[in-house]
């Protein structure tokens, strides 16, 4: 089964006062293209994320968010709902007193000149520039690793079973549309008799229209030989087998697994694309060219989303 390159996961785990969120998101490209935004103290295990998600993820453009909430409920008098504070990859201090106090006397002051109510000013103070002073942390423990590991797995199993999911959706379509390409090149076989038949009546019909004295010096055996020749390089026959057999190999193909699926349909595509070129230069017939100009409609389908496969 094909997968898509396309795909979204999420995980979150809970470590004492630390919320682990992992997000993981997947579009289209020629190779592996990671994009990482990461707590502080992840910096040291990037390299060996970024090896988990080669090894796993294999191609596409990828964004990886790994955050670390620290979780706080205010202190000092308690409001009616409590404020959590979340800051990624910090651990607070305690308050900032002398910043609090002045915060605290300069908005009292602001509210009995304009008659506001006092409700919400403790949490107003505690959201002020440095009240809350915060320094960042140095790396984390290798238990905190493991379960922020454990999180990022989950979160990346969640990416492929979404790559798997749109990777069906795929396949699905691409089916309909090799269909779609083989039902039309049954429907240029009645064509291709007919055909025949009309380029020789053209041509005999033109020589008709030479005098009686030219036509007494046409070579007949020598003109049947040369339309014989020119109706070979008509012929359609082998473009519809390899067009068939190109149709066969890419449903084959899709049945594949691991990287290099997409790029491998991509190539058969190419090669379909080129049979049908030629049977249109082929054709000589209003009709058979309709049809596939159809053939070439669906195929650039078919191109477009072989983009997404993985």
């Amino acid at each position: 089964m094909i997968l898509s390159m396309t795909g979204y996961g999420k995980a979150e785990s809970q470590m004492e006062n630390t919320k682990i969120v992992v997000e993981l998101r997947g579009l289209n490209s020629k190779s592996l293209d990671l994009s990482t935004r990461m707590a502080p103290q992840l910096r040291n295990k990037e390299l060996e994320i970024r090896t988990i998600i080669n090894q796993r993820l294999e191609r596409g453009k990828v964004d990886l968010s790994i955050q670390l909430e620290s979780v706080r409920i205010t202190a000092g008098e308690t409001p009616a709902s409590p404020v959590d504070v979340c800051v990624p990859g910090m651990a607070f201090t305690p308050i900032n007193k002398e910043a609090f106090a002045y915060y605290y006397k300069e908005l009292r002051s602001l509210q009995a000149e304009l008659g506001m109510a006092e409700e919400g000013l403790t949490s107003a103070i505690l959201r002020m520039p440095d009240v809350l002073r915060v320094q960042e942390e140095g790396s984390i423990s290798e238990e905190q690793w493991a379960v922020v590991k454990e999180t990022l797995m989950r979160a990346i199993d969640h990416f492929i079973a979404f790559r798997t999911q749109e990777g069906a959706s795929l396949e699905r379509m691409f089916t309909e549309k090799l269909d779609g390409i083989a039902a039309l090149l049954a429907e240029v076989e009645p064509y291709e008799k007919s055909r025949v038949e009309k380029i020789r009546g053209r041509l005999f019909g033109n020589l008709e229209q030479l005098s009686e004295e030219t036509r007494q010096k046409v070579d007949m055996n020598r003109l049947e030989q040369e339309m014989i020749y020119y109706l070979e390089k008509l012929d359609i026959n082998e473009e519809k087998v390899r067009l068939r057999n190109h149709i066969q190999y890419f449903r084959e193909t899709m049945q594949g697994n691991g990287s290099g699926v997409g790029k491998k349909l991509g190539f058969i595509a190419q090669e379909m694309g080129r049979e049908i070129n030629t049977l249109g230069s082929k054709s000589n017939q209003s009709e058979m060219q309709i049809i596939v100009v159809k053939m070439k409609d669906i195929l650039e389908q078919i191109k477009e989303q072989v983009l997404n496969v993985l």
